[in-house]
């Protein structure tokens, strides 16, 4: 395979929302929200187009990831950081490294650029071996001031947290209702949305608490 990781350009707006409809459907819940999400992003404040790309196989795109500014918060002070999401692969690509390239990539390229940390959600398998650990181990929180095992925290140089702490505050853009990404998904061949097992994995990760 002839593997390349480069900028995303307009061109590949619609192929990038493809791919990306196609990696979440039913993966989490009945459809999908994240090639909405994705087109909205570009327009966001909190977009980072530097750092968000596309991976390509043999010329052809295959995968993306995206970044977006963040926050820790605590009492009066705020502390920028960076976050990641959503990332994938095309599923006929998946379990073959490309994800591992890509996410590598970004994180290098997001240590030249002098950012101090990401953030993430996800499960801690995925990310663990790029170095993330979970909020707790920085006294990072969501919101509600609970650890959840799915807040992965990654420093990008020594001490870039030292003496941070609070709570985590992830872009706007990612809100969105059922409403507006149903139209927006009339954009798109149709696809039936239904159950699967990933969705209950899915629901109890995303609640689980990090003792």
């Amino acid at each position: 395979m002839d593997i390349n990781i480069r900028n995303e350009e307009e061109k590949d707006y619609k192929i990038v929302e493809e791919i990306a409809r196609e990696a979440f459907w039913n993966l989490y819940f009945p459809g999908c929200h994240e090639h909405f999400v994705i087109n909205k992003m570009r327009k966001h404040k909190d977009f980072i187009k530097e750092l968000t790309f596309v991976i390509e196989v043999d010329g052809n795109i295959e995968g993306a990831i995206f970044y977006t500014h963040s926050k820790i918060v605590c009492d009066d002070k705020e502390y920028k950081t960076i976050s990641f999401g959503p990332v994938f692969i095309s599923p006929k690509y998946h379990r073959k490294g490309l994800g591992r390239k890509l996410i590598t990539y970004s994180i290098n390229k997001a240590k030249e650029m002098g950012y101090n940390a990401i953030l993430t959600l996800g499960y801690s398998y995925h990310y663990e071996p790029y170095g993330f650990l979970g909020g707790k181990n920085y006294n990072i929180s969501m919101i509600d001031g609970k650890f959840y095992k799915g807040l992965l925290v990654l420093p990008l140089y020594k001490g870039a947290l030292d003496n941070i702490s609070g709570y985590v505050v992830f872009s706007d853009v990612f809100d969105c209702n059922d409403e507006e990404v149903n139209e927006f998904d009339k954009n798109f061949p149709y696809k039936e949305k239904c159950f699967q097992e990933s969705q209950i994995e899915f629901e109890k990760a995303s609640s689980m608490i990090d003792e």
